[in-house]
This record gives structure tokens, sequence and C-alpha cells, in this order.
């Protein structure tokens, strides 16, 4: 029994067991797909055991549709190569993705080139329709505006040849994990691209349904009135036109939103000026980036299926970009512990901090820097 025979394991239940599994849980098994180069062969082998076992994945993922809790599996994400002490201070670490076109996979539907950066197939998936964008520039601390408008803007078009290829593919999410702090595993700077099928990713389908709650019962929109709220505490902040906060419930140090209209330049320049706050005014070495948005495309006609037409409503959900501060990449501890897993997060940073960080740093106007 694996993971991957769990979807087999519920259809041989009893009728009732089964019926008691699916009223919490939600399953599906995804199959992603690559191309690998002949140069990647032999390292495929020795690092993972079969190149068939990476050209063709099997992904599952699990939702709790109460909690909106959810986990992903795939096992062959274990045997990636990761980064430890003893090997970044015992011999210099190969840049794999300095040289992309002999050293990643491809995507079935190809690669997509941008002004800065270049799609890849993630060689150990967390989804059907998962990329790596290798950033032409291998400091994850030298990004500029126009590298970030030219990452949101390949992210779309690698987005746009996934749904062409796979039409029930809709649901964007976009990562950076900001240096090894960050939880990134090749130092090499790089986000991370995924084009969820028939549902979104459980953290972002449970804020859906918590902002619908909120306007039934309280007939507004909850992200109107979250930043409002935080704009009566002294937490707001506005970025290239864009209104933001820092939070009050935050998962991590300076956990900071920012509320677009659209996965576009402008959400990127507000991006671009926050990062460089906290860079180059508080120290942050290490982050993790998302942006979190409705369907980028409309759903196909599969009437009774999760997602069909009419079982969503994204109304008043903005795009957003969050940002937090993974800490410094010297660190010998996590940040971390059994508190911020099990029961509740704690923070060691003061958000009225990062928001002076951000009021003094960020021009009023918000120019392009």
């Amino acid at each position: 029994m694996e993971i991957a025979d769990l979807p087999d394991l519920i259809a041989r239940l009893p009728r009732d067991q089964r019926a008691r599994f699916e009223r919490i849980f939600d399953v599906q098994l995804e199959h992603g797909h690559l191309v690998l180069p002949d140069s990647m062969r032999e390292w495929t082998v020795h690092r993972f055991g079969s190149p068939q076992d990476v050209e063709h994945q099997a992904i599952v993922r699990v939702t709790n549709t109460h909690t909106w809790e959810g986990a992903i599996f795939n096992p062959l994400r274990g045997r990636r190569p990761m980064l430890t002490r003893s090997t970044t201070h015992t011999a210099p670490v190969e840049d794999i993705f300095a040289d992309p076109a002999r050293n990643t996979a491809a995507d079935t539907f190809g690669r997509v080139r941008g002004a800065h950066c270049i799609t890849t197939s993630n060689i150990a998936r967390w989804d059907a329709h998962c990329s790596v964008l290798i950033f032409d520039q291998a400091d994850p601390l030298a990004f500029t505006r126009e590298h970030l408008r030219d990452y949101f803007r390949t992210t779309v078009q690698w987005a746009e040849r996934a749904h062409q290829d796979d039409s029930s593919a809709r649901y964007l999410i976009w990562t950076w994990n900001g240096g090894t702090a960050g939880g990134a595993s090749v130092p090499h700077a790089h986000a991370q691209l995924g084009l969820a099928r028939h549902k979104h990713y459980a953290m972002v389908e449970g804020l859906r349904r918590a902002a619908l709650a909120y306007r039934s019962r309280y007939g507004t929109t909850y992200f109107d009135d979250l930043l409002a709220v935080h704009d009566d505490a002294g937490l707001g902040f506005h970025a290239a036109g864009q209104r933001g906060f820092v939070s009050l419930t935050a998962v991590r140090a300076k956990d900071t939103w920012i509320m677009g209209q659209a996965f576009d330049d402008t959400l990127a320049d507000a991006l671009h000026h926050v990062l460089r706050a906290y860079v180059d005014h508080a120290g942050m070495r290490g982050f993790d980036v998302a942006v979190l948005m409705p369907p980028l495309f409309p759903a196909a006609q599969q009437p009774g299926t999760f997602g069909a037409p009419g079982a969503e409503d994204w109304a008043g959900f903005p795009v957003i970009a969050r940002v937090v501060d993974r800490g410094h990449p010297d660190a010998l501890s996590s940040d971390v512990g059994a508190m911020d897993i099990f029961a509740q997060r704690v923070i060691p940073d003061d958000p009225y901090l990062a928001q002076a960080t951000l009021a003094r740093s960020i021009p009023a106007q918000s120019p392009a820097w």
C-alpha cells in the first residue's frame, strides 16, 4: 500500500464507510509529465533511480472540505537534491540552474522564455502542472522592478500554455522561496508555478469560503473590511497604487499583504517596493512570497463536478501578494516550532516596526525604482 493507492482503497470501501470518508475528504489523484534531456538521465538514475518515475509522476492531493486543511503527497520529492551544512562547508555547490537547457527538464508543451527568466518542469512535482521559473539573476536579493514584471508576464504565458494543454487546469498559484532560509532547495533564485485542476489549493479555497461566510453574515466584503481594520490599527500602507497591510494574524515575521486587482505589472511593482524595503532597510535575507488569486481561466462546462459553473463564487476576492521573513540563512535553528505547527503561531517580530519600514522606505506616490 502506498499513497497513490488511496483512491482505489476508498473505492473498495463498503458503501457506508466510503460515504463517511467522502463527506470529510476530497481526494484527487493527479499525473504529472515532463521531458528529461539526455544530459540529465545519468544524474536522474543516480538521484531518483528511474527516469520513467520522474517523467511520469503520481501526485495525491487530499483536502478536508470542512476545515480546508490539505496535504499534497509525492514521495519522489523526498529524493530531490537538498543542501546540507556538510555540503556547503566542504565543497562548492554546483549551480544546476545556470544551464537550464542541459540540467533541467521541460514541460511536455515546451518552455517559455522571458526577458529575464525561463520555465522548466519541476523534477519532483507537487501537482500535475507544476513548473519552476528560473531567474537569470542567480542572487535572490538582486531583483529589480523589471525582473518582477517579467516573472509575472512569463508566468501568465506558461499558465496559458498549460491550460491549452489541459482545460481543467485553471487555478494558478505563484510562490517564491527566497534563498535557502526561505526553503529553496537550489540556491539559484527561482519561483514555483502551479496550475491546479478541479479546485483551488486548500488554503486559498478556505480563504474564499471564509470570505463568503463573512459576506453572508455581515453584508460587507471581507477583504475591504480586512484592509480597513488594519488601517484603523495603524498597520496599513500603499505601494504602487495598491493597498496593503502588515497582518495582525501573521504566519511568520513581517507577514505583509498586498491587495491587487490582477496578476500584472502594477502588482509586480507593489511587490517590488515591499521586498526592496525589507531587504534594503530591514535586513531581510530569507523570505517567502506567494500570489493567491481567483481562477485564471473560466470553468469548462462540466455540470455536477466540483468547480463547475455556478459552484464557486469569487466575487470580491482580490489578487493577493504575501511576503514573510524567514530569518537569516546562517541561523542554526528553524524559525518554525511545535507551537506554530500544532497550536498558534508565535511571531518574534513587531508588525509596527515592519509597517514603519514600509512607510519610511516606499515613496508616497510609489514611482518606479
